[in-house]
Order: C-alpha cells, then sequence, then structure tokens
C-alpha cells in the first residue's frame, strides 16, 4: 500500500494544476501561493517516500517531471495571462521544456540512442528560478512581501539559465555526440 502513495502524490500535483489555473484566473493569489507550496511540498515528500521506502517506480520517475512543469507551466501561463510577468519569459521557458523533449526524442526514438534522463546542475538551477519566480509573484501580488526589483532580477535569472540549460542540452545531447563520433 506504501508502494502507491508517491504515484498517488503525483497524481495529486497533476490534479492541482487545472485548481491553480482557476483560482488565478480569479486572481485569489493567496490561494494560489497555499496551492502552489502544498504542490511543492508534495512534490518532495512523494521522492523521498519512493527512495526511502524502495517504492520508485517507472510511472512515477515519468509522472514526476511531467506533474512538475504542468504546475510550472500552469503558473507561468496565467501569470502571463493576469499581466503579472512579460510574454516572452513564457515563450523562453516554453521553447527550453520543447528543445529538451524534441531533442530527447529525436536521439531516444529516431536514432536509437540511449539518453540519461538525469537533469544538468544548470537545468535544477533554472527549475528553482522558475519556482522561486511563481512563489515570489504570488507572495508579491497577495500583498505579504515587496521587495523592489526582486521579480526583475528572477526574471532576468530565468532568461539566462533557460537559455544556458537549454543550450547544454543541445550541447550534450547533439554536438559533443557528434564531435565524439568524429573522433574529435
Amino acid at each position: 500500500m506504501l508502494s502507491l502513495v508517491p504515484n498517488l502524490l503525483t497524481l495529486l500535483r497533476i490534479a492541482a494544476c487545472p485548481v491553480l489555473v482557476l483560482v488565478l484566473y480569479e486572481r485569489n493569489y493567496e490561494v494560489a501561493f497555499l496551492l502552489f507550496l502544498a504542490s511543492g511540498i508534495t512534490d518532495g515528500l512523494d521522492g523521498f517516500i519512493a527512495k526511502k521506502f524502495d517504492c520508485v517506480s517507472t510511472l512515477g520517475a515519468i509522472l514526476d517531471p511531467i506533474a512538475d512543469k504542468l504546475l510550472i507551466s500552469s503558473a507561468y501561463v496565467m501569470l502571463v495571462l493576469l499581466g503579472d510577468l512579460p510574454f516572452y519569459l513564457l515563450v523562453i521557458v516554453i521553447f527550453r521544456d520543447l528543445v529538451i523533449v524534441v531533442g530527447y526524442l529525436v536521439m531516444r526514438v529516431l536514432m536509437n540512442e540511449e539518453v540519461p534522463i538525469r537533469p544538468i546542475y544548470s537545468s535544477k538551477f533554472n527549475t528553482f528560478l522558475q519556482i522561486s519566480l511563481v512563489v515570489f509573484v504570488l507572495i508579491e501580488k497577495s500583498g505579504w512581501l515587496m521587495i523592489p526589483f526582486a521579480t526583475d532580477f528572477l526574471i532576468l535569472g530565468v532568461v539566462i539559465t533557460s537559455v544556458l540549460s537549454g543550450s547544454l542540452y543541445v550541447w550534450h545531447w547533439g554536438i559533443k555526440r557528434d564531435l565524439r563520433g568524429q573522433g574529435l
């Protein structure tokens, strides 16, 4: 029974996405923050339980990053639509994710190559900044805390790390692999 808990928590995170969209549509930033925070806690909890009690599953390994991306993407889309984040940021974040997914599929399916699914350090830092930006915007819009220029710095950080990590995936999966194949 315990082995089902991590996947159930992940499914709860996926189910939270449309709720987050609706709450943000109503501009209820306080509830959106609490929902986003609860989703973050369940993300950490499902990973902890899966590792601690040795109930890591293939389904969980697939669903967990999907749940994360759905949640972050839902937040970004709504915050852009509400005018709280710039449109160009959404384009950069989504395009980076598309480059990674399409690159993985090309390598794995079309070229039949083994591709490590481990995120690179810059990708982890990018995700941290993406989440931090959402959290900060929700807190700021709730009126709980205002730090001048913090949003601007986080946006800049997300832009830089999105471009950097997306480029590094292209480098590792494509260019570096081709150079090795040519003996360079």
